[in-house]
């Protein structure tokens, strides 16, 4: 199933040399190579190689003997018995009976200078195909290297032994099984046998019983009497593990605890910074690479095939290194972790995306193998991840995991459990889920104060938090000591140019802004934003939010001029920071749309209320507060346009158009 192309490959290549052809077969165990073989000599010995087809077991020991019996059973053919093997078997190829090409196929080839005093001579009737392991067998041989199937192959597979009215009722699980087998033609086989005997096991069940019993499943280990594999996955993986040295196998099973992705070599090399950088690549291209267990991605990134790795952690835990691997590898991870910015831009994301699966595999894998005092950041860096995204529904489980596994750890009064409560409440105080943010927050501060005492940079950063909490709420009389106990906290203890500083600073502006207090708010902004500048740069996430706010403040008191280029730069420089579907670029099109309808210029503000609803929409989703502010700052904005008669200078967009339609009706915004 789905090797055609490869069958034609192999034909032409075949077909193409003067002299005797001999082409390589090569990739994993299970990937098909035998297979592949048997077809191609099914579907074109009567026609292309009519002085017959010879198979041969190449990893038998007695290769030559397999050759000299076919040939005095079948062909009549009786060389000298005084001559040596390799002389009776060169005899035998020279006086083969029968016109035309010949086909000879030696399966499962392990080591070249084993079966070459045996290949044919440099006749141009034979036509030689190997199938082996090992990548570059040898130069001159023209090379097949099958891959996996797609899934639309892999789906036929499957089909054509459980049938196709029940994959068809279960095609969504089908897929799910394909893609847990990893797409491999042995794993596929067996897999859709077992299934074939037992009509009334679903497929989603049969999974179910692949994730728990792993390898070790029945399926996987008893090949049928049809199938063409002779042994099942487990067993045509151990072939391979055999060949291994010590330094090969503890390579292989420390690349099995890396998620299912491609894999950056330089943080291989930082799980084993005693061994020898070249000696390292060349276990890796030299034996892994080359017996096609380890796939070379790209350069510099490297994957093991999913059933593969199953079978490596099974034999990681006979290894004496195993916990030492392990720790070794959740040592590096951590280190990746503590890297992701709080605050990432789209490069940063960009260069952490790769990494991610690999932090998550971290997390909910061994994360028992994690030490003590950087349990928190097996999760931090993915909460970082995806929080500074905006992507709160994929940060939240992270936050809460996190949150139980410090709890359960290192026990209800831990620095680490505050700051764990502190970040899952920043959470949904972001989601507007202010009731459930509170208890977390002033939980954290006692926490704080109790362990760390009452001057510690961590208090002060509980009572800023509270601070915004309370100032999101309206609570202004509650925020506003709050905010400044924690400045007075930060200056003192972090000096008075520190970004903690410039936050407190941005914070307790926003609140006399708030308040209306714009004399009072104006210093305190153009302070943060000149600290932010000096201290963290001019690009970067948190100056876009003071040139933001300092914008909002000019509007506010009718200073349009001194307003609009401050929007603009803080939009272009979010966009620029943090990609154009970030939630923070919502909030900087809704407030320069703002500004724009407070100026009369309905045209330019459409198009922007239009965007930042698309982003908010899409990033947040419909219940989320800022998504309803924006929607009803739109809604507000066309009730005034249509109450003035301007609805002319509106646009046809479908959100336009549906928004109208609901004030005609009389109905408020329903998003």
């Amino acid at each position: 199933m789905g090797r055609d192309d490869d069958l034609d490959t192999l034909h032409k290549t075949l077909q193409q040399n003067s002299s005797v052809a001999i082409s390589t077969v090569t990739g994993m165990g299970g990937i098909g190579k035998t297979e592949l073989a048997l077809q191609y000599a099914q579907r074109y010995w009567e026609e292309f190689y009519p002085g017959g087809a010879l198979w041969l077991q190449a990893r038998e020991a007695d290769l030559g003997v397999q050759i000299l019996t076919f040939a005095r059973v079948q062909m009549q053919l009786n060389p000298s018995e005084k001559e040596e093997l390799a002389e009776q078997i060169d005899y035998c190829w020279r006086n083969w009976r029968g016109e035309g090409n010949v086909l000879v196929i030696l399966d499962d080839v392990t080591d070249y200078q084993s079966v070459e005093p045996y290949l044919p001579p440099n006749l141009p009737r034979f036509k030689v195909i190997v199938t082996t392991r090992v990548q570059n067998l040898a130069q001159s041989f023209a090379a097949l290297d099958l891959e996996v199937l797609k899934e639309p192959a892999a789906l036929e597979l499957l089909a054509s032994l459980i049938g196709e009215t029940r994959l068809n009722r279960e095609e969504d699980a089908a897929k799910n099984l394909c893609a847990w087998l990893g797409y491999l033609p042995l794993g596929l086989e067996l897999v859709g046998q077992y299934l074939a005997q037992r009509q009334d096991l679903s497929l989603v069940k049969m999974q179910q019983r692949l994730e728990k019993k792993r390898l070790e499943h029945k399926s996987l280990e008893e090949p049928t009497s049809q199938t063409t594999a002779q042994q099942g996955v487990k067993a045509a993986f151990e072939l391979s593990w055999q060949d291994l040295a010590t330094e090969a196998r503890e390579l292989a099973c420390l690349l099995s605890l890396f998620a299912l992705a491609p894999i950056p070599w330089e943080t291989v090399e930082a799980c084993l910074p005693e061994e020898d950088e070249e000696e390292l690549e060349d276990i890796r291209d030299g034996v892994l690479v080359q017996l096609s267990l380890l796939q070379r991605v790209e350069t510099g990134w490297f994957q093991l095939h999913s059933l593969l790795r199953e079978f490596l952690r099974g034999k990681l835990e006979a290894l004496e290194v195993a916990d030492g691997l392990k720790r070794k590898y959740c040592q590096v991870m951590i280190r990746v972790s503590k890297q992701v910015p709080q605050s990432p831009t789209i490069q940063d994301i960009k260069g952490l995306t790769p990494v991610v699966p690999h932090l998550t595999e971290t997390a909910k894998t061994w994360v028992d193998c994690v030490e003590d005092e950087n349990l928190m950041w097996a999760f931090l860096g993915l909460v970082f991840y995806y929080n500074g995204q905006g992507l709160y529904s994929l940060a939240e489980p992270w936050f809460q995991v996190c949150l139980s596994t410090v709890r359960a750890r290192l026990g209800e009064e831990h620095p680490d459990v505050a700051t764990s409560l502190n970040n899952l409440a920043e959470l949904y105080r972001s989601q507007g889920r202010y009731e459930a943010a509170e208890p977390l927050y002033l939980e954290a501060l006692e926490l704080r104060k109790k362990l760390l005492g009452e001057e510690h940079p961590d208090v002060a950063t509980s009572l800023n938090n509270l601070a915004e909490l309370y100032r999101s709420q309206g609570r202004y009389e509650a925020a506003e000591p709050l905010y400044l106990e924690a400045l007075d906290l930060k200056k003192k203890l972090l000096g008075e140019e520190h970004p903690h500083v410039a936050s407190s600073l941005n914070n307790l502006a926003g609140l006399y802004y708030s308040q209306g207090r714009y004399e009072a708010a104006e210093p305190l902004y153009l302070e943060a934003l000149d600290l932010y500048k000096k201290l963290l740069g001019e690009e970067h996430p948190s100056v876009a939010t003071s040139l933001n706010n300092l914008a909002g403040l000019y509007k506010s008191q009718g200073r349009y001029e001194a307003a609009e280029p401050l929007y603009l730069e803080a939009l272009e420089l979010r966009k620029k920071l943090l990609g154009e579907e970030h939630p923070d670029v919502a909030t900087s099109l809704n407030n320069l749309a703002l500004l724009y309808e407070s100026q009369g210029r309905y045209e330019a503000a459409e198009p922007l209320y239009v965007q930042a609803v698309g982003i908010l929409l899409q990033r947040l989703g419909q219940n989320h507060p800022n998504t309803q502010t924006v929607l009803n700052n739109f809604y507000q904005f066309l009730v005034k346009v249509t109450r003035e008669g301007q609805r002319s200078r509106l646009s046809n967009h479908p959100w336009t158009v549906l928004m109208l339609e609901q004030i005609d009706k009389g109905d408020g915004v329903t998003g």
